[in-house]
């Protein structure tokens, strides 16, 4: 099944989307058959790209969103939700609000 999936988080981590962070996304998104877009401020790129993603300048507190589509994109959205709510595993200063999922 092809169908589009999306969630709005926020960054939640004290750097943001920065290397480290970002390369935890890539990873993640890596496990899973589905192409996956991250779109912040009027801006979308691929959620496979550690410098794309690094462009995005996203820092703590800023809202994105992840849209995945292809076979395991449900799978996949609710991984990224889980990693970017979390803080990419690190400390998060209880600043992250549950996302919003949509689909």
């Amino acid at each position: 099944m092809n169908d589009r999936h999306a969630v709005t988080v926020q960054i939640c981590n004290r750097k943001g989307l920065h290397a480290r962070a970002s390369a935890a996304f890539v990873r993640t998104v890596e496990q899973f058959d589905a192409d996956i877009a991250v779109s912040f401020d009027g801006q979308t790129v691929g959620g496979g790209s550690i410098m794309a993603l690094l462009t995005m300048a996203a820092g703590p507190g800023s809202e994105i969103e992840i849209s995945a589509t292809g076979p395991e994109a449900g799978d996949a959205i609710a991984a990224l939700k889980v990693l970017v709510e979390t803080g990419f595993g690190e400390d998060t200063e209880g600043r992250c609000q549950p996302g919003k999922a949509t689909i």
